[in-house]
């Protein structure tokens, strides 16, 4: 099985991987909001470059409060267009990744932080099976499949409370391995060596870990960490992204 994660509007590069053949696992945030490498993305689309760059060096120091007044001041007056402007090239990414994993012999996708959980379902359903809080045999591996992203005071429509992911976690029981889009809270796969930052993470994806020991987990979320590959008691956890910048899949070892 060949195992992606962060996406952002990569789908020519997605479409390459899908046509590889075999399941494909879509680890979630298929949608590409803002790249903080370059400014494009949806952010520029609608609010305009200069929206993507402020933005950009808010996200980078962790000032969520002027990213919040950035928002409120571009919208002002223009709020209901600029939803349906949003709307609009959110539909037409999710359009994009359906095409793009048309090739796959099969492709199970969760959702992450940045992706649209009902948006996603509306587009993606009728072509690829949309996991989440389910267990499904691969490959004669049971995989273990949990969407979402952790709280964060962007308040992004893919976030979920840690209450909510320790129910599908629990929901999951003992599985071989474990996808999820967020990485447990352990400081070298949370770490951004970019940002500097500690990103956040999920301390009930790590208690589900140390519980139930699944063999493998596989993730993504953060961008640039500073570990890709750590093991947690038995459980070889890796960081499977990003692949809007390396095009690369992962293959199961």
């Amino acid at each position: 099985m060949l195992i992606v994660s962060d996406v952002h509007g990569a789908f020519t590069e997605l479409a390459r991987v899908a046509s590889r053949g075999g399941p494909l696992l879509v680890l979630g945030d298929l949608l590409n909001f803002v790249d903080y490498r370059t400014g494009r993305g949806i952010a520029a689309e609608v609010y305009g470059p200069e929206y993507a760059r402020e933005f950009i060096r808010n996200r980078r120091t962790g000032d969520w409060p002027a990213n919040r007044r950035l928002w409120r001041r571009v919208q002002e007056g223009r709020e209901s267009d600029l939803a349906e402007r949003i709307r609009a090239e959110v539909r037409r990414q999710y359009r994009a990744a359906r095409r793009a994993l048309l090739p796959a012999a099969q492709a199970y996708v969760i959702y992450g932080n940045v992706d649209w959980p009902e948006e996603m379902a509306t587009a993606l359903a009728d072509e690829v099976m949309l996991v989440d809080g389910e267990v499904v045999e691969i490959e004669g591996y049971s995989v273990g499949f949990a969407g979402g992203g952790v709280p964060t005071p962007a308040r992004a429509r893919g976030e979920v409370s840690h209450e909510a992911m320790a129910a599908k976690l629990d929901a999951l029981g003992r599985v071989d391995i474990l996808c999820t889009h967020v990485a447990p809270s352990v400081a070298p796969l949370r770490r951004d060596v970019v940002t500097g930052m500690l990103e956040r993470s999920s301390p009930v994806v790590l208690d589900y870990l140390a519980t139930h020991r699944p063999r493998y987990h596989y993730f993504g979320d953060i961008h640039q960490p500073q570990a890709q590959e750590w093991r947690v008691g038995r459980t070889v956890c890796r960081n499977v992204g990003y692949f809007r910048a390396t095009a690369r899949a992962v293959r199961h070892r």
